[in-house]
């Protein structure tokens, strides 16, 4: 008999990508094995995002081609999973009915039972239910994870900021936290077979805890996190200014597994504008934190989020938030032009900003925003850093690793180097947005 084989694709966030990891791992406890093309997949799920229209246009398109895929082989299973499965739910299987089950973030534990139901009997299944007990849940699920070395640690689910421009509360729900004791064990269980570093992730990490109700915050998890022997790397995301606490920052600095890098999402130079996103802090709030951070951890690097064209945004708001990054001086910035999502009160709002104008402002942010970040790159020749080295780059013969502050940079290969060896770095050529160095 021959062996069943899997296919998934992932879109979005690397919270997907941590829960594709799971799904993977139903799969191969299922007894099916990874596929390296669709062609010969006997099952496809597609885990997906809806943060963006056109991210939802992918996964139709993708459809589009297994569908042929199916017309071949009428037994192939397709699944789609994530957040597009859970804002549109059952309407995904009106649309393309060749989808034989969709599934929510919640509803990950259900796989096996679904696949091995939809083996025997074919049909639609639909899951999309909240399930607060998921969340708990998630130390249960076996994960096949990319790396040997670097692992995703899921901390929480959900979200409850509603910034107005975001559909991630619609689909992902209210918060919900992983206890510390789960965490703990998790990321104990990953130091045991090797692994150096843990990303832990969650929507808003900095409102990690919250929902206990007991005191538990993200500074209570760091803390428990530093005392897990054989993990050299702790890494997080996504903070949000609102809920970063003085006593957080102090329990990252106090530990010597933190990362120096926090990417800290500042979204807009005005707060009018802030205030229109229901991002619930000032610009006042957002550099007093930010003082406060490089005080406590001096060689921190410190990267954001940037949306331009929001509805109302006037050339002065725009010019705001130009003079804020030359004075905050972000070590790098993901700018993105604004987009209306269906489903959030911004894809209400009258005063739409044209697109010419958006593609305007976006550029006049980048070209400040890469003015800055080649400045504090060209700031580390000469200097000696420590480095996990991640393995070979795209050109012939040269690898790259990772600072702490999460910068990559590349060197020439050396024989007997291999993937998650601790080496020392030194830089040589800082660029814009990578700096070129060799081992030393």
């Amino acid at each position: 008999m021959m062996e069943k084989k899997y296919f998934t694709l992932t879109y979005g966030c690397q919270m997907n990508e941590s829960d594709t990891e799971r799904i993977n791992g139903q799969l191969e406890e299922l007894g099916y094995a990874p596929a390296e093309t669709m062609e010969e997949a006997d099952i496809i799920i597609m885990n997906t995002c809806s943060i963006r229209q056109n991210a939802e246009e992918k996964v139709y398109g993708k459809i589009g081609e297994i569908k042929k895929l199916k017309d071949k082989n009428p037994h192939l299973l397709l699944g789609i999973a994530g957040c597009m499965a859970q804002e549109n739910k059952g309407k995904l299987i009106e649309r393309m009915p060749i989808i034989d089950f969709v599934i929510g973030p919640y509803h990950i534990h259900d796989l096996k039972e679904i696949v091995s139901k939809e083996d025997a009997r074919g049909g639609h299944v639909v899951k999309t239910e909240r399930n607060p007990h998921s969340v708990s849940d998630y130390s249960e699920l076996r994960a096949v994870r990319k790396s040997h070395v670097f692992a995703w640690i899921p901390i929480m689910q959900g979200c409850n900021k509603f910034c107005t421009y975001c559909i991630v509360p619609y689909v992902r729900g209210r918060e919900l936290s992983r206890s510390v004791e789960d965490i703990s064990r998790e990321i104990e269980g990953l130091a045991k077979e090797g692994y150096k570093e843990v990303t832990l992730l969650g929507q808003n990490v900095n409102s990690y805890g919250l929902d206990f109700r007991n005191g538990t915050d993200f500074g209570t998890l760091i803390r428990a996190i530093d005392k897990v022997d054989g993990i050299e790397r702790v890494r997080y995301m996504t903070s949000h200014p609102r809920d970063m606490t003085f006593d957080m920052v102090d329990a990252m600095a106090d530990s010597p597994k933190v990362a120096r890098h926090m990417h800290l999402p500042m979204q807009h130079g005005s707060n009018e504008m802030l205030k229109k996103m229901n991002r619930g802090y000032t610009i006042e709030h957002f550099k007093e934190l930010v003082s406060y951070v490089r005080e406590k951890m001096p060689d921190i690097v410190l990267t954001t989020d940037l949306i331009t064209g929001f509805p109302g945004e006037t050339e002065e708001m725009h010019q705001e938030t130009l003079a804020l990054l030359k004075e905050v001086r972000f070590d790098s910035a993901y700018t993105f032009i604004y987009s209306p999502r269906n489903g959030t009160p911004a894809a209400r709002m009258t005063d739409q900003i044209d697109e010419e104008t958006k593609h305007r402002r976006l550029q006049e942010l980048m070209d400040v925003e890469n003015e800055v970040s080649l400045s504090l790159n060209q700031a580390m020749e000469g200097k000696t850093y420590p480095i996990i080295v991640e393995g070979p780059s795209k050109q012939e013969n040269v690898w790259y690793g990772r600072t702490s502050g999460n910068k990559m940079i590349l060197f020439p290969y050396q024989e007997g180097v291999k993937v998650g060896d601790t080496l020392e770095a030194k830089v040589e050529v800082g660029q814009t947005w990578v700096l070129k160095g060799k081992l030393v």
